[in-house]
């Protein structure tokens, strides 16, 4: 079965098609991204503009015609926090169903944890144990811990990459002080949710998904072995913390020169860096391992061998 899934995110509008079967691994034939950073289009009242609008809308009828032309059996269309916090998220959703003819999946943040951490379950097998997962959206941060398939605690932070730039880091550079006061308030948001993941089993193993994760494990991480010859990425956090002054000071448009950052993250990647790392200083995590799945492989996952959500 060829399987299309359409994420409509905070930072991009994505299109994965890939072939799948039940109990098999999915095999990607084809990808189409656009850039949204759907952050900058919120207006004071919490809504996402005209202007944020008709950008969805392109991204998303692009996706839609290479779906077409791929030939998909099943379009799976998703929407993650930015479309789900508006306050006109009805309306912005009643147009996306019209512009790609059927019903659009919206995720909550505890779904889109479970959705990741499956696909990281499966990637890692059974022989990693307890996970814990960090995942860094555009307006949300998802952790999420177990031994099983799904997760046995999902939370979902409202400290996304796009979001804390905008609310926190609107200058560019943002310097020293922004940064610190963002740290501040992620360390506070984060305080009774390292307090619930304290009392599950402690991870066997650590594991970072998202463009952002990877991006800064290509910043100030390293490769290492794995199995069968494969490298991966390792993200230290002292590393981490080292590099986050250098971002706080640098201009976004020279951010994008540095290893691993992409135009379309430099806008948020100190932000992402901030968030992440208070993140895994709260939860006593000196180093995770980054997956090279994520949400869209989970919901690829789910539907193939559920034929359903």
């Amino acid at each position: 079965m060829r399987l299309g899934v359409l994420d409509i995110g905070s930072n991009t509008v994505h299109l994965l098609v890939a072939n799948t079967q039940p109990g098999g691994r999915p095999l990607a034939k084809t990808s189409e991204k656009s850039t949204l950073r759907l952050m900058r289009y919120l207006t004071d009242d919490g809504s996402i503009s005209d202007e944020g609008i008709e950008c969805i809308l392109a991204a998303v009828r692009r996706a839609r015609a290479v779906a077409e032309t791929e030939q998909v059996d099943e379009l799976l269309a998703t929407a993650t926090s930015a479309i789900r916090e508006s306050t006109n998220g009805p309306k912005v959703i009643a147009l996306i169903e019209e512009a790609i003819g059927q019903q659009l999946q919206v995720l909550t943040g505890p779904e889109e944890a479970r959705f990741t951490f499956l696909a990281l379950r499966r990637w890692f097998g059974w022989s990693a144990g307890q996970i814990l997962m960090f995942d860094i959206g555009g307006g949300s941060l998802e952790i999420a811990g177990g031994s099983d398939e799904f997760p046995e605690l999902a939370e979902s932070v409202p400290l996304g990459a796009g979001r804390m730039t905008v609310e926190f880091l609107p200058q560019d550079p943002p310097g020293d002080a922004a940064v610190e006061k963002l740290a501040f308030h992620s360390e506070e948001t984060l305080a009774a949710v390292a307090a619930r993941f304290g009392r599950i089993p402690s991870p066997d193993h650590v594991v970072g998904s998202s463009k952002t994760i990877r991006s800064l494990a290509r910043l100030v991480g390293y490769k290492r072995s794995g199995w069968g010859g494969a490298a991966r990425w390792m993200l230290p956090q002292q590393e981490l913390e080292s590099w986050i002054p250098v971002l706080a000071r640098v201009p976004a448009t020279s951010r994008q020169e540095l290893p691993g950052i992409t135009p379309e993250r430099t806008f948020q990647i100190t932000a992402g860096a901030v968030v992440l790392n208070e993140a895994m200083k709260a939860l006593n995590v000196s180093e995770l391992e980054v997956s090279p799945w994520a949400l869209r492989e989970g919901i690829l996952l789910r539907y193939a061998e559920d034929m359903g959500w």
